[in-house]
């Protein structure tokens, strides 16, 4: 018996695209016009991958469902984090169509606050889905974080794909890698991103830190056996545009001059064993050194979001009840929530 799992890599994800793709040429998906209304309203906070599949799954059931988005548009970090090289938003505004044409009503720059839920929304619906996502970004509260140049990820991201999608941004501000040396802090898909950014940007460079180890190249890590989330080093189409990778490398300063960032003061760091268990200790290995840098991308990931107490009728789903995750586990939450919803509703 094989006591290894073969870790080539499969096309699941090229034949389902391939699979919808055909669907929406031959016309196999078409809106469902038929369906029959239950009389109860539901409202959904927060038009991200979350918010999408429950308001889908409660329309099908026959609720009558609104959407309030803060945003412009529909679709979450799918619209605003994920670059247009990643993801043609073309995609997004073909499924939001259909879920317009299936009756479901969205609201634009409809911010909606905590209070609000409570005491207005959870009265005028008879159920309300939050699903506003993580967007607080962690921050790196190191000595010139204010200088000129120091952004997160999202700054940049979002309005890189708001200027593609036309909107006009003064000299002041637009965050733009052009002509610059760059460097990203933070080693995920986020920082990735923000690489591939720079280099469409027309950047001079780009470095990415990471304050953990480098994981191990290969199929597989001994320590994190298959079917766990793998621990190996993931490097994307954007890496191999070039650029400069480095771990175990900790942040200490954000240098500049007349307020706007000219490099940052890092050091190279280890990790040994904590006595007491729990998480590694972090100590000092070498001398600290200056990265040149006109522009910061902080890729550190997302805080997960609090909430205060809800009536009954108040249900939380996807990175906003669980924390930074996928986008597929977003909407399975999101379809999730739909059921509770529904079970809540029938009871």
């Amino acid at each position: 018996m094989l006591n290894r799992f073969n870790h080539e890599p499969t096309t699941n994800r090229e034949d389902e695209c391939a699979i919808t793709e055909a669907a929406f040429r031959e016309g196999f998906i078409q809106p469902k016009t038929d369906i029959a209304r239950n009389g109860k309203k539901v409202a959904v906070i927060g038009a991200g991958p979350a918010g999408l599949a429950a308001a889908n799954d409660l329309n099908h059931m026959g609720y009558t469902v609104t959407v309030f988005e803060k945003n412009e548009a529909a679709g979450g970090l799918l619209r605003y984090g994920i670059p247009n090289f990643k993801l043609n938003k073309a995609v997004i505004d073909r499924r939001l169509r259909l879920l317009e044409a299936e009756g479901i009503e969205f609201k634009y720059g409809c911010p909606v606050s905590s209070d609000a839920i409570s005491t207005q929304l959870a009265t005028e619906f008879d159920a309300v889905i939050i699903s506003t996502g993580t967007p607080t970004a962690r921050d790196l509260k190191a000595p010139g974080r204010e200088l000129k140049g120091v952004h997160f990820a999202l700054e940049m991201l979002s309005q890189q794909n708001r200027v593609l999608a036309g909107m006009e941004f003064s000299k002041d501000e637009r965050v733009t890698a052009k002509g610059k040396d760059v460097l990203v802090i933070g080693g995920g898909d986020t920082g990735s991103d923000c690489i591939g950014t720079a280099h469409r940007q027309g950047c001079k460079s780009v470095t990415q830190i990471e304050i953990m180890p480098k994981p191990v190249e290969g199929p597989e890590d001994p320590q994190n056996p298959w079917p766990e989330w793998p621990r190996t080093l993931k490097t994307t189409s954007s890496h191999e545009e070039g650029c400069t990778r480095r771990w175990n490398i900790n942040t200490l300063e954000f240098l500049g001059k007349d307020g706007k960032l000219t490099g940052v003061k890092v050091q190279e760091i280890d990790w040994k064993p904590n006595p007491a268990g729990g998480r590694p200790i972090m100590i000092e290995k070498g001398k600290p050194e200056v990265i040149k840098a006109e522009l910061v991308l902080l890729a550190m990931g997302f805080l997960k979001s609090e909430h205060p107490e809800y009536p009954a009728n108040v249900f939380v789903c996807g990175d906003a009840a669980n924390g930074a995750s996928l986008v597929v586990r977003a909407m399975a939450s999101g379809k999730d929530a739909a059921k509770k919803v529904d079970s809540y509703l029938q009871a």
